[in-house]
C-alpha cells in the first residue's frame, strides 16, 4: 500500500441551473486540481452531494477522475492517487461500490460508518470486514456527526488489523481521540495514514504526527491547503501556520450554511465550476452568503 501525504480533495460535483451533473464542469474542476499541484483526489464523497447522485451519474464522474489522473500522468510522469467514494449504510451495495473503485482503478476507496442503521460496534467491525476482502485499500470514514455513530480507537485499532485497511479520515472533531488512534494504532503501523476529516484541524493534527487532510476549502484554494499540509510534514511550521492562519476564518465560512451549500456558494463567487445544489440542499441563507463575501476578501481567495 502507498503512503498518503498531503492535501487531497473532497470534491464538488458541479452542477447546472437544472440540476443535472455538469460533467464537462467537473472535468475542468479535477484539471484546475491537478494543475494546482494537489496530492490527490476524492470524488463521490458527501462534499459531491453522492446521496442525491444515481449511479450511471456516478460512473461517469469516476471515469472523469481516471481519465484525468491517467492524462496527467502521462504529461507529468506523476501518479496522483484517487481515493473513490464507496459508502452506503447497506453492506453489501458498500462492497460492490468498493469493486467498482477496484476496477476503475482507484487507489483507494473511502468508507463510511454506516449511517442511519446505527450498528453496534460488532457490525461496525463487520460491515468493513466484508470491504476489506474485495482487495482494494479501504480509507475508514469516522464522522459521527452525520452517521450517528463514533469509531471509537479500540474499535478502530481491531479494524486496522483487518487486511487492506489503509488509514482514517477522522472527522470526529475531537483532537484527543485523533492523538490517541496515532499512538495506538499509527506508530504501531507505520504505512496506517490518519487524515483529518476537518480544515480547521489539519494544523495540529499533522502536528501530532497525522498525515494531511481530506479537505473541503480545497476545492477553491488546492494549492494553499497542499502548501500548508506538506510544509507542515516537512517540519516548516512557520510557513504552515501562516497559511492556517491566513485561512482560518475560511475555514469556518465554507461549512457556514452546511456543506457543500458554502463551499459551493464561494466557488460560484470565484468563477469556478460549482453551480447548484440538488435537494435536499438549498442555496445558503443571504447572512452566510455574506459571512462567505467577506472571508473570501478577507483571506484574499
Amino acid at each position: 500500500m502507498s503512503k498518503l501525504r498531503g492535501a487531497f480533495t473532497a470534491l464538488v460535483t458541479p452542477m447546472k441551473d437544472d440540476g443535472s451533473v455538469d460533467y464537462d464542469g467537473y472535468r475542468t474542476l479535477v484539471k484546475l486540481q491537478l494543475e494546482a499541484g494537489i496530492s490527490g483526489l476524492v470524488p463521490l464523497g458527501t462534499t459531491g452531494e453522492t446521496p442525491t447522485l444515481d449511479e450511471s451519474e456516478e460512473e461517469i464522474i469516476a471515469e472523469i477522475v481516471m481519465d484525468e489522473k491517467r492524462i496527467f500522468k502521462q504529461k507529468t510522469g506523476k501518479d496522483i492517487p484517487v481515493i473513490l467514494g464507496a459508502s452506503s449504510n447497506n453492506t453489501r451495495d458498500a462492497v460492490r461500490y468498493c469493486e467498482r473503485a477496484k476496477n476503475y482503478g482507484a487507489d483507494y476507496a473511502l468508507v463510511i460508518t454506516p449511517y442511519y442503521n446505527k450498528p453496534s460496534d460488532e457490525g461496525i467491525f463487520r460491515h468493513f470486514e466484508a470491504t476489506s476482502k474485495v482487495g482494494i485499500p479501504i480509507i475508514v470514514y469516522n464522522i459521527q456527526s452525520r452517521t450517528g455513530r463514533n469509531i471509537s480507537t479500540p474499535l478502530l485499532k481491531r479494524i486496522a488489523e483487518l487486511d487492506n485497511i489503509a488509514g482514517v479520515k477522522e472527522a470526529s472533531g475531537d483532537i484527543n481521540q485523533m492523538m490517541d488512534v496515532i499512538a495506538q494504532i499509527k506508530q504501531k503501523k507505520g504505512d496506517f495514514c490518519v487524515l483529518s476529516g476537518d480544515d480547521c484541524l489539519t494544523l495540529p493534527l499533522i502536528a501530532a504526527g497525522g498525515d494531511g487532510v481530506i479537505s473541503v476549502v480545497s476545492n477553491i484554494a488546492p494549492d494553499l491547503v497542499n502548501k500548508l499540509s506538506l510544509a507542515a510534514l516537512d517540519g516548516d511550521f512557520e510557513t504552515a501556520r501562516n497559511i492556517h492562519y491566513r485561512l482560518l476564518s475560511f475555514f469556518r465560512a465554507a461549512f457556514v450554511d452546511g456543506n457543500p451549500t458554502s463551499i459551493k456558494y464561494a466557488m460560484n463567487q470565484r468563477g469556478m465550476p460549482a453551480g447548484v445544489v440538488r435537494l435536499p440542499l438549498v442555496e445558503v441563507c443571504d447572512s452566510a452568503k455574506d459571512v462567505i463575501i467577506k472571508s473570501l476578501k478577507d483571506c484574499n481567495l
